[in-house]
């Protein structure tokens, strides 16, 4: 007896509730059908169905072991999936979702070396700043920054980026240097409305955190919108380093209080978990692990500091 065709067919047969139908399935026979399950329930030494004129009922027995062959038949098939794909370039579609700033800065420049190493891999992204919910809207991976919410999903980190305080030139220079956090009671902040606590800023010193009240004439809740108040000189804020890295490698904006910062914030690639992750899944993630590794306007480079 083929163990592993007889499971098949005690499956099937306990799915459609009828020899004969699983029979024309397989193209066999209702005998031969039949044979198999008799031999697996003689081989096990048990009775898995209760077989009367009109129904097939599992037996206690039966539906315990039921389960556990369709776990490992699955098994079976994710492995010989497996192999098949070690064999082959990865391929279809990846849906991924981002913050709007994130997607946008730091995401959507890299996909063109992506495509390049991956050509058959195909990606729908979609940028937004809510927590999306990746099993209910299909989603395969999302983007998290800080503190992850999902505790049934499954997060790589990718890398951990610091936060800064930033102005342009041009405001520090009108508006003078902080050197203390405290100092930025006197500065106009551009407060960030979408956290836990807007209107405050916090530091640490000597080890300890340091919360510092701060205000000023704008405030926003959208990322992008306080990036560009920053260029413009409106005023001076706290904020992800990934954020506005490349304007302070660029010199259009200047970090200030750098060894006042608080703690990073992680940045995650979340996914559904599964037994196994599909190799287009795999490769999109290291990817990404491997360019934001190796990027400085992330992960906090030797800043030019006021």
């Amino acid at each position: 007896m083929d163990r592993l065709s007889a499971m098949h067919m005690f499956i099937r047969v306990v799915e459609t509730g009828s020899f004969s139908a699983v029979a024309k399935e397989l193209n066999s026979t209702q005998p031969t059908v039949s044979k198999n399950v008799a031999e697996l329930e003689s081989w096990l030494g048990a009775k898995l169905l209760n077989r009367s004129t009109r129904s097939l009922r599992l037996t206690e027995t039966g539906s315990d072991y039921y389960e556990r062959c369709v776990a490992i038949l699955q098994d079976v098939e994710d492995a010989e999936q497996n192999v098949g794909l070690l064999q082959t370039q990865p391929k279809g579609l990846v849906r991924v979702t981002a913050a709007v700033a994130f997607g946008r800065l730091h995401v959507v420049p890299r996909l063109e070396n992506f495509f390049a190493r991956y050509p058959d891999i195909k990606i729908d992204i979609t940028l937004n700043d809510r927590v999306v919910d990746l099993i209910e809207e299909g989603v395969d991976i999302a983007f998290r920054i800080g503190n992850l919410r999902d505790s049934n999903l499954v997060a790589r980190k990718l890398c951990a980026s610091p936060t800064a305080t930033a102005a342009s030139p041009e405001y520090l220079k009108k508006y003078g240097v902080p050197r203390h956090p405290r100092d930025l009671k006197e500065h106009n902040y551009v407060v960030y409305t979408d956290l836990g606590s807007p209107g405050q800023a916090t530091f640490r010193e000597s080890g300890e955190p340091l919360h510092i009240k701060v205000s000023g004439n704008l405030q926003t809740n959208n990322s992008e919108v306080l990036r560009s108040a920053l260029l413009h000189g409106l005023g001076i804020a706290q904020v992800p380093r990934w954020l506005i890295g490349d304007k302070v490698a660029a010199g259009e904006l200047v970090e200030v209080l750098s060894k006042f910062q608080s703690a990073p914030s992680n940045v995650h690639a979340v996914y559904s978990p599964g037994r196994h992750l599909p190799s287009k899944l795999r490769c999109f993630i290291d990817y990404f692990a491997n360019e934001f590794k190796n990027c400085n306007v992330i992960n906090g480079p030797d800043a030019k500091a006021a």
